[in-house]
């Protein structure tokens, strides 16, 4: 049979919009599994992916299987023949099995095998077969499913269609309690009625007449494009990120994007509030001006092409007023009081059975901001006042409602309770950065206070022992870490990170083996580190390197870690890295050499004099260096060792039989290993 393009659709009610993409890719992934796991020649697949359908076609799919090699293996040669060398009953019966003469079986490897050539299968018995596999691949890709008959078929959502065409003809595969057809539906409004296809090729063709856009990232960029388009309509820019595009994406199948007003009333609110209002409640974009300034307008996607689009705009301003007034009523009934006011409430908050609740969690943050701050010669008023109420709004009516504005109302509270701008500054950021690429607080105080409240936290989880594992991490810690670790590097403060971890692990109301939990906590901590420092090209063997060294202040690690990869570029580093290695593997042999007095009139060959000679004018360049932590430049000195280094070792025998010369080259290898070892152990780096 001639290849063909092969379509499969899953047609179901509306799927929730997080389960959309992945439930298409799944079935991508799992129908050419199966067909490459059968031999079945095929060229690319696309996945289709609406509300209503899952689909997958794919190109140039050969109607048969080719014929499949077969290989048997049968009994041990001792016993498929007697001594006469005649088939014995076991070897009669294999052969019988494979429907050949014993005499045709193959002796290979102390066995007899049989082989064969078993006719390829037709495509539909292939599918047929791998359906309970493709099925079990779609169940693992969505966290709930459901049943919705008598049977125990189960899925994301009931299946009421399923399409299978190899070209112009229909495969008899039955899934989901349906036997797959040729027909397809269209948009449930604009074109209800089935639709019959000739042949699998008219797919994306055919459902766009339906008024379906199947191909869920032309659809994407259908809606990227209608509600800028809009938005330009409106006066401003829409503010569109990946993840609400992406929802909206698999929430329609016949994109029509139309503005709305939002009452001047509600325009008093904190833009955030409004924003996470209509963007996260109701999913629909927010309009901004070319200054930054939220507008009073929306844009909403309508999965139809209304006739009577000013209903369509009436029925959505309908809908999210309540929401906005109800945001507006919170934001004037929590400004009736200052912030401190809430800070009672906090004490019947629970942050965590064992650490007491989020007033107690509030007392350890303020001390440790402060002693930060202290510690840094910072702004310590204001970084403690701002510790000191960075948790109150979680008491407010609006962040109960809005959960995810916490820290950022507690900023606009405090403005209008009368705190200075940097302590409000300091509590609206405390939270950040919020994910991967977001920024850290922009002022010291609220990256002291944001630092002190993320270490308070990884400190009470490991105390009462329970880090993430895995698969789970409740308490968001891999996020707190990665923030610490942000803040630290790119606030530039040093900081002996460890020091600090033990001091909040001290302050946790629990009694906990601190040292254990302390090493526990920073091996976490220095695995982030390990994968920040990847992400900007410093490599295993680097940190390695650096790590040899006990660095515990992550923004001094982090320079010298800088410096080592600019090191590696030079041509002398893996010569030099190599001699050191092989000088510490001297020494360790040797049982050190370290304090050790060198005495120079002991030296018998130029080579040790001309080593001790470098040894000495690199020591002032490089101590110099260092001072000024001039990493990059501290280890350039190093390479101008490189040549001395190989001319000691190419003249003399370190290990001499003579004690006191031993002792002296012992010496002079110590101070080189010293030398190597001043802004990371050199000897961890290729050479």
């Amino acid at each position: 049979m001639n290849p063909a393009s092969l379509l499969i659709e899953i047609g179901c009610e509306d799927l929730p919009a997080r389960d959309v993409q992945p439930l298409a890719d799944a079935l991508c992934s799992a129908l050419c599994n199966a067909l490459d796991s059968a031999g079945v020649p095929r060229a690319a697949a696309t996945a289709f992916a609406t509300p209503r359908r899952i689909a997958v076609q794919v190109a140039d799919v050969s109607g048969v299987q080719p014929d499949q090699p077969i290989q048997r293996k049968g009994p041990a040669l001792d016993r498929a023949f007697d001594a006469e060398g005649a088939p014995t009953k076991a070897a009669q019966g294999f052969a019988r099995s494979c429907g050949i003469a014993p005499e045709a079986l193959i002796q290979r490897d102390g066995y007899v095998w049989y082989e064969g050539v078993a006719g390829g299968r037709p495509l539909a018995e292939v599918l047929n077969e791998a359906v309970p596999e493709i099925v079990a691949r779609l169940d693992q890709a969505v966290p709930r499913r459901m049943r919705w008959s008598s049977t125990d078929v189960v899925f994301a959502r009931p299946v009421r269609w399923l399409l299978a065409l190899h070209g112009g003809n229909v495969l008899p595969l039955t899934a989901f309690g349906l036997q797959a057809g040729n027909c397809t539906y269209g948009h449930r409004f604009h074109a209800p009625e089935a639709i019959a296809l000739p042949h699998a090729d008219g797919y994306a063709e055919a459902l766009h007449a339906a008024f379906v856009q199947a191909d869920s990232a032309a659809r994407r960029e259908t809606i990227r494009h209608q509600v800028e388009a809009v938005a330009s309509e409106c006066g401003g820019t829409a503010r569109i990120t990946d993840a609400l595009l992406d929802e909206v994406t698999a929430l329609v199948e016949w994109p029509v994007a139309v503005a709305g007003r939002i009452a001047q009333d509600f325009m008093v609110l904190p833009p955030e509030v409004i924003v996470t209002t209509v963007e996260t409640n109701q999913r629909y974009f927010t309009v901004f001006d070319a200054e930054g300034r939220l507008q009073p307008a929306f844009i909403t996607v309508a999965n139809i092409a209304s006739k009577d689009p000013a209903q369509l705009i009436a029925g959505n301003e309908r809908v999210v007023r309540p929401r906005l007034a109800d945001a507006l009523f919170f934001w004037n009934q929590d400004r009736r009081q200052p912030l401190d006011a809430f800070l009672p409430k906090l004490e019947k908050v629970t942050f965590q059975k064992q650490l007491g609740s989020v007033a107690h969690k509030a007392e350890r943050v303020t001390t440790l901001a402060r002693a930060l701050a202290e510690a840094l010669d910072a702004d310590v008023v204001t970084t403690q006042r701002a510790a000191a109420l960075c948790k109150a709004d979680l008491a407010t009516q609006m962040v109960f409602e809005f959960t995810e504005l916490q820290g950022l109302m507690g900023g606009y509270y405090a403005r209008e309770s009368g705190e200075t701008a940097a302590v409000a500054e300091a509590i609206a950021s405390h939270y950040a950065p919020a994910g991967a690429g977001a920024p850290i607080p922009d002022t010291v105080p609220g990256r002291l206070v944001a630092l002190a409240d993320k270490l308070d936290t990884l400190a009470g989880i490991f105390a009462i022992g329970q880090p993430p594992t895995a698969s789970k991490d409740p308490f968001a810690l891999r996020r707190a870490a990665i923030g610490v670790l942000r803040i630290v590097i790119e606030g530039d403060l040093a900081l002996d990170l460890h020091a600090w971890l033990r001091r909040a692990l001290e302050a946790q109301p629990v009694d906990s083996d601190g040292d254990a939990a302390l090493e526990q906590l920073w091996h976490f901590v220095s695995e982030r580190l390990r994968g920040i420092l990847a992400e900007r090209g410093i490599g295993r063997e680097i940190f390695d390197a650096v790590a040899a060294l006990g660095i515990r202040d992550v923004h001094d690690f982090t320079a010298r870690a800088q410096a080592v990869s600019a090191f590696l570029t030079m041509p002398e580093a893996p010569q030099l890295a190599a001699a050191h290695k092989r000088a510490r593997n001297v020494l360790r042999q040797a049982g050190g050499g370290e304090g050790a007095a060198l005495d120079p009139d002991a030296f018998s060959d130029a080579s040790e004099k001309a080593l001790a000679s470098s040894l000495a004018a690199q020591a002032a360049i490089q101590e110099a260096h260092l001072q000024q932590a001039a990493y990059t430049d501290a280890l350039r000195a190093l390479a101008a060792l490189q040549a001395p280094v190989d001319a000691f070792f190419d003249a003399v025998m370190v290990m001499d039989e003579d004690p006191a010369v031993r002792a002296n080259r012992l010496a002079l290898l110590a101070q080189l290993d010293a030398a190597c070892r001043r802004v990371a152990d050199v000897s961890l780096l290729s050479g």
